[in-house]
């Protein structure tokens, strides 16, 4: 083999290192541009405001948004006192996280969850119609031997004015403004579900998916099955149990990228998977 020049040899030993570099460089050129334009399409901050048991999964979705979008910030402001609506109304929040539309907003529907009807589990009373549970809470029915329970009288746990589980729960049964203000009320689920623990003579409704975490992790409460339909999952969705309500993103009319973004995040393959952990993934052909 004949021996390489003096130019040759410099060139071999600069050709590979000068090639390495522009590679390197490429890549990097391109991934900033990629990171810049991301960024610079997403930047901004989102705030979400809500009162109910949704607060896990929008933490969750917020996670994988912000994940997925690098650049962007989502604020959650979350507590038993709020008015979602309000806030979304006056500036302090992007979106609201409701179960009821609002005709100044723009819904957007994210997932079902069912409503609970929630005894202690040596209650004797295991089943019930909706007629009944309008009558228990609207004060129509006082004692649980009227349906086949002790002679106790009930006692009522309800829930605050302003959150949308109530709206939901009285409007499908027919009975709002119509729960007796002698019910004591409970702001979050699992308070609502403690009250009951060890009172047989206690009944409230709560969030079904936190209802169910309660009977699985050994809670000592039972939830009533109504017109002959347990409360399950599967039976929100195909809507045979009706006390659902829909899970809403309620935001202003006018389009802003992040949060246009956000909410087409919530509807994709990805966000539903998410939801569908704790609530029902809600189809466009549900009504």
């Amino acid at each position: 083999m004949e021996s390489l020049t003096q130019d040759q040899k410099r060139y071999a030993r600069k050709r590979p290192m000068c090639g390495h570099a522009e590679i390197v460089s490429t890549v990097l050129l391109a991934l900033a541009g990629v990171l810049s334009s991301a960024s610079e399409a997403m930047a901004g901050a989102i705030t979400i405001a809500g009162n109910g048991p949704e607060l896990r999964v929008v933490k969750q979705l917020t996670r994988a948004f912000e994940k997925r979008y690098l650049g962007t910030v989502v604020e959650i402001r979350w507590d038993p006192s709020f008015h979602p609506i309000n806030m979304v109304k006056s500036g302090e929040a992007d979106f609201a996280v409701v179960g009821q539309t609002d005709p100044d907003l723009v819904a957007v529907p994210i997932a079902w969850d069912g409503t609970a009807v929630v005894v202690d589990f040596t209650n004797p009373v295991k089943e019930v119609t909706s007629q009944q549970v309008a009558a228990i809470f609207s004060g129509t029915v006082t004692r649980w031997s009227v349906l086949g329970g002790n002679d106790n009288r009930i006692e009522l746990i309800d829930r605050p004015p302003n959150q949308h589980i109530r709206g939901t729960f009285e409007t499908v049964l027919g009975i709002a403004g119509r729960i007796p203000a002698s019910a004591q009320v409970r702001r979050s689920d699992q308070r609502a579900i403690s009250s009951v623990v060890g009172n047989g003579s206690a009944v409230t409704y709560a969030s079904l998916g936190v209802a169910l975490d309660a009977v699985t992790y050994g809670v000592g409460v039972a939830l009533l099955i109504i017109d002959r339909v347990e409360p399950a999952k599967e039976t929100v969705k195909d809507g045979r149990y009706r006390l659902r309500r829909p899970v809403l993103l309620l935001r202003k009319k006018e389009p802003l990228p992040a949060v246009d973004a956000f909410a087409d995040f919530v509807l994709s393959k990805e966000g539903q998977d998410i939801v569908e952990e704790t609530f029902v993934r809600y189809s466009p052909l549900d009504k």
